[in-house]
């Protein structure tokens, strides 16, 4: 049989356009009304963080609150109508602008705010039964607005924060120590902050159309790349495989675009891909395990998925998962909180004006059995390094745990521990304008921050608290002990 020469060509082709890929089929589905989170009033405040953070216990969202700030950390299991009355974590006197769960304590949240502090809030088991007006840990060194935070992925207790000084702080939260204070590497507004996979470094784009790549400890600049993208606008960055960077931003057209690039070669991307022209700053959640990025644009109505891969063209277009209702911030579910029995790869949390909606991205797969070429180890809830520690120089890989039974949370989470005496002796250096032995300060006239003590550290650690409780049940068993006479009198007499 003759086959045409053309054809042939036009099949070769066609084989070489359709990339083989695992994720291709990948589709996003909103769960049904009642598995949502009903009757929220959403923050209006027009900052470009994500607005929403997530653990397996709970789902926390940055609300409207009048003569303050306050954020809403809801069990993942209270779906439906959330009432008006439900208490809320309120303790800044300005909105709150970025909050994140601790990746290592699931009860363990961060707040930054308009009020210039830093927060760390730890959360019941159950969900909040009143306000939440007292903090654990107040952390005070900022001069301006707190819009970025970020835990360190392998250090226990390692805090980043970014404010609208242009400063970037480094806290051991346990100690309430601002351990490292880079004033003068960011000349305007930082616009975004992430760490690597290790934590050994920290990439950051700023208004001056730059992004640095920064050694943590040592506060210096390991490589800078000059104009990422020419547009005006926010530019954002994380880092990928093979410590690849991928950013999004605008072009001089205000087209919005993502770029892949190669930090030892700054000088021309792997890969820039104009996207559309609409306004939203695009937030990019990177997975590791599936080497998927998903670009969700603040104010648009769908979410964006990437395959990011050694092949060119490095970034591959896989599909758009699209609604009609436009999106007011994102929440990331960690891999260990999603279904691996459904093939469930991704989970995000989508705010809308008075909700929040669970938007679940699928592998079709027809077995039910664990599919290991979808979930390889990934990183647990266990740091691999103390605070001390890494700050001493001492890097740690991320701990792996397998999903292929689920993950099961142990009985005793990862306990958060003050030290009181050392809190004590950062706020006393800390009203000393000339004592800054605490801090690693790249600008010596700025004084130390101080830190605040919440409730939590006394329990801890006041022994009058435990004579006074002692007391108590002391009490109590003396009026049982009453009540139970009066009773058997009682019953005496009716005989």
């Amino acid at each position: 049989m003759f086959i045409p020469l053309n054809y042939l060509q036009h099949a070769q082709s066609f084989k070489k356009v359709v990339r083989s890929s695992k994720f291709r089929h990948v589709f996003g589905q909103a769960l049904k009304t009642d598995q949502c989170y009903d009757d929220i009033r959403i923050s209006q405040m027009t900052w470009d963080s994500n607005f929403c953070s997530v653990n397996p216990k709970f789902v926390a969202m940055i609300v409207d609150a009048s003569g303050g700030g306050a954020f809403m950390v809801l069990p993942m299991s209270k779906t439906g109508r959330i009432d008006m009355s439900y208490p809320t974590v309120c303790g800044h006197t300005g909105p709150v602008l970025d909050i994140e769960f601790c990746p290592h304590n699931d009860n363990i949240i961060a707040s930054g705010s308009e009020d210039c502090s830093v927060m760390i809030w730890e959360i019941p088991d159950g969900g909040l039964t009143s306000p939440l007006t007292e903090p654990v840990i107040k952390l005070e060194g900022h001069s301006k607005r707190v819009g970025i935070l970020s835990w360190h992925p392998t250090a226990h207790n390692v805090l980043l924060s970014a404010g609208c000084d242009n400063v970037l702080i480094l806290w051991n939260v346990a100690r309430g120590e601002a351990v490292v204070r880079m004033d003068s590497v960011h000349p305007d507004l930082i616009y975004s902050a992430c760490w690597n996979r290790d934590g050994s470094q920290i990439l950051t784009s700023c208004k001056d159309k730059t992004m640095r790549v920064l050694d943590p400890r040592k506060g210096t600049v390991l490589i800078v790349g000059e104009k990422p993208h020419d547009g005006s606008r926010p530019t954002r960055a994380v880092f990928v495989s093979d410590g690849k960077i991928l950013s999004t931003g605008f072009s001089r057209m205000s087209e919005r675009q993502v770029a892949l690039w190669d930090p030892n070669n700054f000088a021309e991307p792997l890969t820039l891909q104009e996207l559309d022209t609409s306004s939203g700053v695009l937030l990019p959640f990177f997975d590791p395990d599936t080497g998927i990025v998903y670009l969700c644009g603040k104010g648009d109505s769908s979410i964006r998925y990437f395959e990011v891969t050694d092949e060119a063209p490095y970034v591959h277009y896989l599909s758009m998962y699209g609604s009609k209702e436009s999106q007011k911030g994102m929440g990331y579910m960690p891999k260990r909180g999603l279904d691996v029995h459904k093939c469930e790869i991704a989970r995000f949390y989508k705010l809308h004006e008075r909700k929040c909606e669970p938007i679940v991205m699928t592998v079709p797969r027809k077995s039910d059995l664990f599919q290991d070429d979808l979930y390889p180890d990934t990183v647990g809830p266990e740091p691999s390094v103390e605070a001390d520690e890494w700050f001493q120089g001492k890097d740690g890989q991320p701990v792996l745990i397998s999903l292929k039974d689920g993950f099961v949370a142990p009985t005793k989470a990862k306990e958060f521990k003050v030290h009181k005496s050392l809190l004590k002796t950062s706020t006393a250096s800390a009203g000393n304008p000339h004592d800054n032995s605490g801090v690693r300060s790249f600008n010596v006239e700025k004084v130390a921050p101080s830190v605040s003590l919440g409730p939590l550290d006394n329990r801890l650690y006041d022994t009058r608290e435990v004579q006074s409780l002692r007391k108590e049940v002391k009490d109590l068993n003396a009026a049982v002990e009453e009540l139970t006479k009066r009773v058997k009198e009682l019953e005496s007499k009716q005989v």
